[in-house]
């Protein structure tokens, strides 16, 4: 059975925490694919400081040499809010049902499932992989440790040869850096380079990316 990653963000802008996380859990459980995926319009947070074509093009460039990662635009071409549900639901109908689709979310995302649109659905039409930073603690009651008790996968082969339905909680090498601490240093006009790759850098100078973004916080 083929196995699709896919990691979605608004990726404002994409960085090497992201790169890292997405290689990792790519290579550890032997996915086919691992898609990137810079949503549109977010629907649980504020919108970006960057536009769509400026978060897509900065994400291109940041896996153009990377061939374990893949772009996806679906997100971005659909416009609108994006909402994960329509997101698995077109890719559903694209690939079929033989396909592992697996949904990767940070710790922090995952807690906040129950507030997302439809967000029963969701493991109807894909797994959920949990990139969790280690010492962190999956809650035990309450709709999550419900969740997570019912759904939790004990082997990757839960997740690579089923197509959908289990949650496996993964603990990942943490990288401690943020999009709002990198669009903060270019807003105090010091440099995020080590950051982020190289060539996103240089978009974020030439397109005089984040300069105006809020300075009000010491750095």
């Amino acid at each position: 059975m083929k196995s699709i990653g896919l990691f979605g963000g608004t990726f404002d802008p994409v960085h090497f925490g992201h790169l890292r996380t997405a290689l990792e859990i790519k290579e550890t459980l032997r996915l086919d694919e691992m898609r990137l995926l810079p949503c549109h319009t977010p629907a649980h947070r504020g919108l970006p400081c960057c536009n769509a074509d400026n978060r897509l093009q900065m994400l291109e460039l940041a896996v153009a040499n990377e061939p374990d990662l893949i772009c996806d635009d679906l997100e971005i071409g659909r416009g609108g809010v994006s909402f994960m549900v329509d997101t698995l639901t077109a890719l559903r109908s694209d690939l079929g049902d033989f396909v592992s689709i697996s949904l990767v979310l940070g710790m922090d995302s995952f807690l906040t499932l129950p507030k997302w649109h439809e967000w029963q659905q969701i493991l109807q039409l894909a797994h959920i992989i949990v990139a969790a930073r280690p010492g962190s603690e999956m809650p035990e009651q309450g709709i999550i440790g419900k969740l997570v008790h019912a759904r939790e996968a004990l082997v990757f082969e839960d997740i690579t040869e089923h197509p959908f339905g289990r949650i496996l909680i993964r603990h990942l090498t943490p990288l401690d850096i943020s999009a709002t601490r990198i669009r903060q240093l270019i807003a105090h006009s010091r440099s995020p380079r080590y950051l982020l790759p190289d060539p996103v850098w240089d978009y974020i100078k030439q397109h005089h990316l984040y300069e105006t973004v809020d300075r009000s916080t010491d750095i």
